[in-house]
């Protein structure tokens, strides 16, 4: 049997076969006991009785001494390097034991009455069935118990020239043959399940592993994207204030057309780094829902007034049912995942057209985003919410967009808590499906906040290390009629600001030497004695990164900034310098509640 055990786990396999045994021994004691006390005072006479006492004291100990062996091991580690050596030990053990039973007939069965030989080989039979289930987990221990005993029992019974007790010898081993065979079978199904037992516990620590692996490259994943956002919003974002420059300067008919289309280049590279930022903010988990009864007519008129020219673009059919519902959510969040969803129907469909409705359902009214389009077949069903995964774009054409719309639009219905369905049929178009609680409760109206007083003659402290940053803030800042002082470092922002005091700090918040822009802003705060209006730009989108800036409770834009949101942020800021005012902008919102660009 141990020379079967060719298997990469075997010395581990045969620790656990060790200790099934080991546990059974201990349920098999008392009764042996109690066995062989019966056996005595049954079988005693005055010619036997010293014989059956040793015998007595001879099983009783054995198997004392087994027990106490199997419960100590039980309560140790046992290496697998220990485990040949115990098997011997316990060959030799059940070999004692069996052959203290097998003398029973040597002890008690001349001079036994009838009765008394039915007793013993009844027993005798009772114990060796009783040994299988006991000690079959490691045949070759079951083997060396059973043989002892029938070896001791049946060579009484051949010596004794009784052709009875002959024949009932050769019964004895024709019943030990039977036996082995099921012992056999009951140590490969005890091993089967041993085995079973580790390769699922394998397969838990493979699938684990996995997990980690997975884990890792998806983190990795995550820096690289942040790393490469950050450094693309910085240039792309420079470039933006250069471009906003630029126009107000006199330019030729040619040129205002030149950079007409310089602009929209750089608003489609926007378009690309802020969807990755809205990615990068539902994985940073710093996506707070903000929600509140509102009215849902307005965000369809507005999603149709933005995107429908896209479908006409394409000859498509762009409809939205009229509805009079008020629901429950954040209409900020839920018109940006409307946004993707009906972006994406118009991007997959070729002929046909795209309708926005909602239907009431109960306590909840389901959004619907039907389209024509190429439909999506069941195995790629689950794949499609996966981000930068796209159906039909093996060339990556970045006019199909980054595969992030379905991750994004999902990621934020869960953040909402409003189920996402989708029931589609492949060639023939699909519907996507968003439940949103309705309320009756009434709707605040308030007019905008106000922009003014604008920013004229004020001194703003710009705090960046990116050269090509700083300088087009402060051209951009002086064609608004700002004071501009600039710093690369904390330190030199420290000192311009102790020789001139500004009115607005702007701060990038990755700084050189591991500084941020929130400690740049607490350390000009500290050193002025007041709290000086402030505003963080970052071009950071790393998770850990998004939560420390929407910690900071300050101000927040991220890059590439448009001049417009950037003048809006600072006019709010002046207009109220306890709390930044929120400026309407497409995209996530932060964890105030307000637009994505300014919180």
């Amino acid at each position: 049997m141990l020379k079967e055990l060719v298997w990469p786990h075997a010395d581990r396999l045969l620790v656990e076969q060790l200790r099934l045994v080991y546990t059974n021994i201990g349920i098999s004691v008392i009764p042996a006991f109690l066995l062989a006390l019966l056996l005595v005072l049954t079988l005693q006479n005055d010619s036997n009785l010293s014989a059956l006492l040793l015998w007595c004291g001879a099983v009783i100990a054995t198997k004392l001494y087994s027990a106490i062996d199997a419960r100590r091991r039980l309560a140790q580690h046992i290496e697998p390097r220990q485990a040949h050596r115990l098997v011997t030990q316990q060959l030799l053990i059940h070999a004692l034991d069996g052959a203290a039973w097998g003398a029973l007939t040597w002890v008690a069965l001349d001079g036994a009455t009838t009765t008394g030989t039915v007793l013993i080989f009844a027993v005798l039979t009772g114990i060796l069935g009783s040994s299988m289930s006991l000690l079959a987990p490691v045949w070759i221990v079951f083997m060396s118990f059973t043989l002892a005993l029938i070896v001791g029992a049946t060579s009484w019974l051949w010596l004794s020239g009784d052709r009875f007790y002959l024949a009932l010898g050769v019964a004895g081993w024709l019943y030990i043959a039977s036996l082995v065979g099921q012992a056999r079978n009951s140590a490969m199904a005890a091993l089967a399940a041993i085995k079973l037992r580790f390769e699922n516990a394998d397969l838990v620590q493979q699938a684990e592993a996995a997990r980690g692996i997975a884990e890792q490259a998806n983190l990795a994943k995550s820096k690289f994207l942040a790393a490469a956002s950050h450094d693309l919003r910085q240039p792309i974002h420079a470039q933006g204030l250069f471009l906003d420059v630029l126009s107000r300067t006199r330019l030729t008919s040619y040129q205002h057309e030149v950079l007409d289309s310089a602009r929209s280049a750089w608003l489609a590279s926007s378009d690309m780094l802020n969807t990755l930022l809205d990615f990068s903010r539902i994985e940073a988990g710093v996506v707070q829902p903000n929600p509140q009864p509102f009215r849902l007519q307005p965000m369809l008129y507005k999603v149709e007034n933005d995107l429908a020219p896209l479908a006409d673009a394409k000859g498509l059919v762009y409809r939205t049912r009229d509805t009079t519902l008020t629901l429950q959510s954040d209409p900020v969040l839920l018109e940006l995942v409307l946004r993707n969803l009906v972006s994406n129907a118009i991007r997959y469909t070729k002929v046909g057209g795209v309708l926005v409705a909602c239907r009431l359902r109960g306590d909840a009214a389901l959004l619907e985003v039907w389209d024509t389009g190429i439909g999506i077949a069941p195995a790629d069903r689950q794949d499609i919410f996966r981000e930068f995964h796209q159906l039909g774009n093996a060339e990556r054409d970045r006019n199909k967009g980054l595969g992030l719309g379905l991750a994004i639009a999902e990621g934020l219905a869960r953040a909402l808590g409003h189920p996402l369905s989708l029931a589609s049929t492949p060639g023939r178009g699909s519907v996507f499906r968003i439940a949103v609680p309705i309320t009756r409760a009434a709707v605040a109206t308030s007019a905008p906040a106000p922009l003014e007083p604008g920013l004229g003659n004020r001194r703003v402290l710009i705090i960046d290390d990116d050269e090509a940053v700083r300088s087009g803030m402060v051209h951009l800042l002086r064609s608004w009629n700002c004071q501009c002082q600039a710093a690369e470092s904390i330190a030199q922002a420290l000192a311009l600001a102790a020789r001139k005091v500004p009115d607005l700090v702007i701060a990038d918040y990755r700084l050189r030497g591991s500084h941020t822009g929130a400690h740049a802003i607490a350390e000009l705060r500290a050193l002025l004695g007041s709290a000086v209006p402030a505003l963080i730009v970052t071009g950071d989108t790393a998770p850990e990164r998004l939560r420390e800036a929407a910690a900071s409770g300050i101000a927040l834009l991220h890059k590439p900034v448009t001049p417009d949101q950037l003048y809006a942020a600072l006019a709010g800021i002046l207009g109220d310098s306890d709390a930044a005012t929120a400026v309407p902008g497409k995209g996530l919102a932060p964890a105030n509640g307000s637009s994505r660009v300014f919180s």
